[in-house]
């Protein structure tokens, strides 16, 4: 009888490459735990391949060490974890070469894995193939989009996710979210990449052909997230390659839990989630926008990568957008400068911690200015002088352009409600058409149009 041989790992493409190879696979991911007993029951060979280091090693696996099954200990990254490989069992020359294996990743790969781990384990004499190495970055073929009926060019979006989920035919969120772009009238092009760390050069000059990227992959700079810390080593964390791209950068978020999980839940992302695919990626200066993909984990305890379409078009539409503008001259592109002001108190305008915005606001203005952004003539911007753009004679010149910056905001219509005259009242209401609102409301889900 052919070799049951078990996958656990925290990386659910290995879990998905196991269930559509030629082989006899068990599998279990020890983030969801309850199938772990059976599968390790059932298994004549274990391979462990986990995403930390040796303290997160399940105790039901290192239970294993004593029992004569053959245990293989691995890390998830590209490198090999020495520390790792030393709790497995099996020769390290084995263990090696499975690292390899996994490593590369992809269902033909763990198909050959199981006849090599037989065969040299368990002398059953299979025979087998050794590791097929992949690109480490690819394109997805797709059709060319329609003509738009206007005539008008389309400009190109890329869209960048892992080489692992490719390699396990994982595809379908991307897919949905390129026929999106495709859709809000771009043109999408779907990118596989193991990293952005470290990105070959031939990959960097494929993405700076596009006018805009869509990101579902993690970090770029640092050797892993955990290095961007406060008195970490500040050069250990460099984005510069991605940055001299000049491209609009946007993070597609793919959420680790259900989509009936995150539509009850009044946190709207999970704290891994904020963590990794928000606060991590705002280091490398990438824009965030909304979730587009949820896990919804089947029978098997395996996930599927389940696409939401309105949420996809979302993401598509700001990308679609954000392309365009490399396509306006700077002097025809319409800029907010959107200062927050909670609660509605004079004092509070443009409030950050340990931050100056006011001064950030005028040096931003004036690099605008002087990459030929049209910014109207002194006076004819509500709160913003040609005189608050030039330098100031002064102690602190920057200060004092940042402080009548604000007074010029409070003049032309501060909303703090103990300084509100009954001319402001009177002349600065926001009035929007019925029409317009109306057009808005309609574009919401009927489920948030009923709250």
């Amino acid at each position: 009888m052919t070799p049951a041989i078990a996958i656990i790992s925290t990386s659910d493409t290995d879990l998905l490459c196991a269930r559509a190879a030629d082989a006899r696979y068990v599998y279990a991911n020890p983030a969801r735990p309850a199938r772990l007993p059976e599968v390790l029951a059932t298994a004549d060979v274990v391979v462990a391949r986990i995403l930390g280091g040796p303290d997160d090693v399940p105790e039901e696996v290192r239970r294993l060490r004593g029992t004569g099954v053959p245990l293989v200990v691995l890390g998830g990254e590209q490198q090999p974890d020495a520390a790792l490989m030393e709790l497995s069992t099996a020769p390290a020359g084995v263990v090696a070469e499975a690292h390899r294996y996994l490593a590369q990743g992809g269902v033909d790969n763990l198909t050959q894995l199981h006849r090599f781990l037989s065969d040299t384990l368990l002398l059953t004499g299979e025979g087998f193939e050794p590791p097929r190495e992949l690109p480490s970055w690819g394109v997805l073929h797709r059709p060319a989009p329609s003509p738009l009926p206007d005539g008008g060019t389309r400009p190109a979006v890329g869209i960048l996710f892992y080489r692992a989920q490719h390699a396990a035919g994982n595809t379908a969120y991307v897919q949905a979210l390129a026929d999106a772009v495709d859709a809000a009238g771009g043109h999408a092009g779907v990118v596989w990449a193991t990293s952005l760390r470290q990105a070959p050069e031939d990959l960097l000059a494929h993405l700076g052909a596009y006018d805009a990227l869509v990101t579902t992959v993690l970090a770029a700079g640092g050797t892993r997230p955990a290095g961007a810390q406060a008195g970490g080593d500040d050069e250990a964390w460099d984005v510069r390659a991605l940055a001299a791209l000049d491209i609009p950068i946007l993070q597609g978020l793919c959420l680790t839990w259900g989509r009936e999980a995150w539509a009850g839940s009044d946190d709207g992302m999970s704290p891994l989630d904020v963590a990794t695919q928000v606060a991590v990626p705002e280091f490398d200066g990438r824009l965030i926008t909304v979730a587009f993909s949820f896990k919804e984990i089947g029978d098997d305890g395996l996930p599927s990568y389940v696409p939401d379409p309105e949420r996809c078009a979302r993401v598509a539409g700001t990308a679609v957008a954000h392309a365009r503008l490399r396509h306006t001259a700077p002097a025809d592109r319409r800029v907010a400068v959107v200062l927050g002001a909670y609660p509605t108190k004079h004092a509070r305008i443009g409030n950050a911690v340990g931050l100056d915005t006011p001064v950030s606001t005028v040096r931003l203005l004036r690099a605008m200015r002087d990459a030929g952004y049209d910014l109207g003539a002194p006076g004819q911007v509500p709160g913003l002088d040609e005189d608050l753009l030039e330098p100031v004679p002064g102690e602190d010149p920057e200060t004092t352009a940042g402080n009548a910056l604000i007074h010029a905001l409070i003049e032309a219509g501060g909303q703090d409600p103990e300084w509100l005259t009954q001319a402001q009242l009177t002349e600065h209401h926001v009035r929007i058409p019925r029409s317009r609102y109306e057009s808005w409301f309609a574009r919401l889900s009927p489920a948030c149009a009923r709250r």
